[in-house]
C-alpha cells in the first residue's frame, strides 16, 4: 500500500490548552483508520490541522510525500484532502444537487478567462460534474432528492448528503468527522457500505467516531487520543480490550 498521509510531531496549543501534542500518524491507500477517544481529546483539531483550518505551531504534514503544512485550506482541498464536518455545513437553502456541485476539487466556472473564451468547455465540464453527482446520489439511493432543498430532508439523509458532497472531491484522502452521529437504520447501512467502497477503490480514510461498532466493523487499525496525545495505536480489538483506555474513554 502507498502512504497517502504522514503527520510528524504536530503541535498546537491555544494558550495553556494543548490540542495536539507531538502527534505522529500515517495512513495508507485503501486503509480505514479509526480515531477514537473522549470528547476534547483533540481528534477534530487534528482534522483541522490536516485539512488546513488550523496551522500547526510545530511539526509537518505530508500528502503523498509532499510537505503541505504551509498550504491554505482551499489548496489542500484541490490537492485531494476531502472531509466532512460534525455539523455538516451544508447549504440548507440550496438543492441537494447544487450542494454536491460545490464539492469538486476544481470548478471551471471560477475562471473568468475560461468563462469568457471557453463557454462550451465550461458547459461540458459542468454537465459531466452533474452526471458524477447523480451517480454518487444513486449509490446512496438518494437520486430522487436531487432537486429537493437540503433543509427539507430528514437528518440521516442530510448526513449522507454531507458524505456525498465530500465524494465529489476525487482525491486520495477522506476525513470523516463523526459521520454516524444521529444516523441509524438504512442511512447507517448506506454510510457503512459507501465508506467501505471508497476504501476498496484505494482511498485512504480516517474516521473520527464514538460509535465503537462502526469502528470495529470497518477499521483494521485505530488510534486512541486523549489530551492531544496519541496514547495507543493498534487493532480495534487491542484498543477496546485495554483496561487503561477503557477507563479513560468510558469512565469504568
Amino acid at each position: 500500500m502507498t502512504e497517502i498521509l504522514r503527520v510528524e510531531g504536530l503541535q498546537k496549543r491555544f494558550g495553556g490548552i494543548v490540542v495536539s501534542d507531538n502527534v505522529h500518524l500515517s495512513i495508507a491507500s485503501g486503509e480505514i483508520l479509526g480515531l477514537i477517544g473522549p470528547n476534547g481529546a483533540g481528534k477534530t483539531s487534528l482534522f483541522n490541522l490536516i485539512s488546513g483550518v488550523l496551522r500547526p505551531d510545530a511539526g509537518s504534514i505530508f500528502l503523498r510525500g509532499q510537505k503541505i503544512d504551509g498550504a491554505p485550506l482551499y489548496k489542500r482541498a484541490r490537492m485531494g484532502i476531502a472531509r466532512t464536518w460534525q455539523n455538516m455545513l451544508l447549504f440548507r437553502s440550496m438543492s441537494v444537487l447544487d450542494n454536491l456541485m460545490v464539492g469538486p476539487r476544481e470548478y471551471v466556472g471560477e475562471s473568468i478567462v475560461r468563462l469568457a473564451f471557453g463557454r462550451a468547455g465550461v458547459r461540458a465540464t459542468e454537465a459531466a460534474m452533474q452526471e458524477r453527482a447523480m451517480g454518487i446520489l444513486a449509490r446512496m439511493g438518494l437520486e430522487q432528492t436531487a432537486g429537493s432543498l437540503v433543509v427539507d430532508l430528514p437528518y440521516g439523509q442530510q448526513k449522507l448528503i454531507g458524505l456525498a458532497r465530500t465524494l465529489m472531491n476525487d482525491g486520495d484522502l477522506l476525513l470523516l468527522d463523526e459521520p454516524m452521529a444521529g444516523v441509524e437504520g438504512a442511512a447507517y447501512e448506506t454510510m457503512q457500505r459507501v465508506v467501505r467502497q471508497e476504501s476498496e477503490a484505494g482511498r485512504a480514510v480516517c474516521v473520527v467516531e464514538h460509535n465503537v461498532s462502526f469502528i470495529r466493523d470497518l477499521c483494521s487499525r485505530a488510534v486512541f487520543m486523549a489530551q492531544g496525545k496519541i496514547l495507543q495505536d493498534g487493532t480495534v480489538e487491542e484498543l477496546i480490550s485495554s483496561s487503561v483506555l477503557t477507563e479513560l474513554y468510558f469512565g469504568v
